[in-house]
């Protein structure tokens, strides 16, 4: 924040009690601080993160690649056009069925997420540093947690498997 801006609101305001609010302003000060990061490595944040899946699991067609990254089919097409024309990454027939597309980030586009991962790395670390290294840890790990079954649980509309049984009635 700089010395022009007051924050938005203070702690224990209302809105520092809603989730979805303290989520979405995590969200965008981070996208914020880390767009121009991405963009001097030649890729948008969506290409940065689209970039980051096809690294963790290579080969992988452009179908499981949206899923992966929560991307809506057509909006990736364009993410890998952008990644494709930087020269990041390259998209080729899958062997096992021609309509299908496999892609493949390229040894400058290793070079390009490495080095914005550091730089995004630095911006985390910045965000994070009025957190002590156990607190860094355990915030991370809950998010990390929150991001995998549990958002996938309250999108479906299910209740926690850990909730105690109801009381039973007398």
């Amino acid at each position: 924040m700089t010395a022009s801006r007051a924050p938005e609101s203070s702690p224990g305001s209302r809105l520092h009690e809603d989730l979805h609010w303290v989520f979405a302003r995590l969200k965008q000060g981070l996208a914020t601080a880390e767009a121009a990061v991405v963009e001097a490595h030649g890729m948008s944040h969506w290409g940065y993160t689209v970039l980051m899946a096809i690294v963790d699991s290579p080969a992988r067609n452009q179908l499981a690649l949206a899923q992966a990254v929560s991307v809506d089919k057509s909006k990736l097409v364009l993410i890998l056009d952008e990644l494709e024309n930087s020269g990041l990454v390259v998209r080729r027939p899958d062997p096992a069925d021609r309509r299908a597309r496999i892609i493949e980030v390229t040894p400058q586009g290793r070079r390009a997420l490495q080095a914005a991962r550091e730089d995004i790395a630095a911006i985390e670390d910045n965000l994070l540093a009025d957190l002590d290294g156990p607190s860094r840890t355990a915030f991370r790990t809950a998010l990390q947690h929150l991001v995998g079954t549990a958002v996938l649980r309250i999108e479906d509309g299910r209740p926690p498997e850990t909730a105690c049984p109801p009381p039973d009635s007398p």
